[in-house]
Parts: C-alpha cells; structure tokens; sequence
C-alpha cells in the first residue's frame, strides 16, 4: 500500500483530532483525565491505526483498521456523553460528528474490499 500520507481516510481522520482537541479545549477542567483524555486518545488512535495498518500485510491490514474502527466507535459515544452533559462548543461538535462519521462510512467500505480495492477507496476522496 502506497504512503498512509496520502490515503484521504488518514487524511480526513487528521483533521478529525484537530477538532476534537479543538472542541475538548472548551471541557471543564475537571474533565482533564477524564472524558478529555479519553476522547482525544480515541481520536488520535484512529489515524494511528490507519498509518500502522497501512504498513502492514493481509490480515494485519485489516486487524489494524478494526481497531481504528473501534476507536471511532467509542469516539461516538464519547460525543454524544458530551453532549449530555452539555460540554464544549455545540457547532464544533457538530462539525467533528459530520467529519467522524465520513470517517466511519469510508472504513465500512474497507472490510468487503479486496487489498487493491481497498487501497484505491482509502485514496479516493469523497
């Protein structure tokens, strides 16, 4: 597989930590090692993932986009604890959930695709 670099689903997963640093910023600071924490680890794991995924072959390929799949999930349900307890900036979040959930629509595509299948979908931009 080419450099994760240039694959748009690592691309877009980028952006997606900046927003959610971005929006976490505004959370109490009690929250510091809380649900802070947890939200930008999910985050930052995801195009971890991707990258490392990307490096490897086969099987390991796509145990590594699994976990980056995980790692959205609970990101999901991260965002909407936040929103419950009405923490940080709504638009921001609304902004992160929109580009979280491209996110998770292009990695649904990866897991009935073959190797270069696969690899043309995660370049393709939608």
């Amino acid at each position: 597989m080419a450099h994760y670099r240039e694959l748009t689903v690592w691309q877009k997963a980028i952006e997606l930590v900046i927003l959610v640093y971005r929006y976490t910023a505004g959370f109490p600071v009690t929250e510091q090692y809380g649900l802070t924490s947890q939200m930008r680890r999910a985050a930052v794991s995801i195009p971890s993932h991707i990258a490392e995924g990307s490096r490897r072959r086969g099987k390991d390929t796509r145990h590594f986009l699994l976990i980056a799949f995980g790692s959205g999930s609970e990101l999901e349900t991260q965002f909407e604890v936040s929103k419950r307890l009405k923490y940080g900036d709504e638009p921001l979040r609304l902004q992160a959930e929109f580009l979280l959930d491209e996110v998770m629509r292009m990695r649904t595509r990866w897991s009935t695709l073959s190797a270069f299948t696969t690899y043309y979908v995660l370049r393709t931009t939608y």
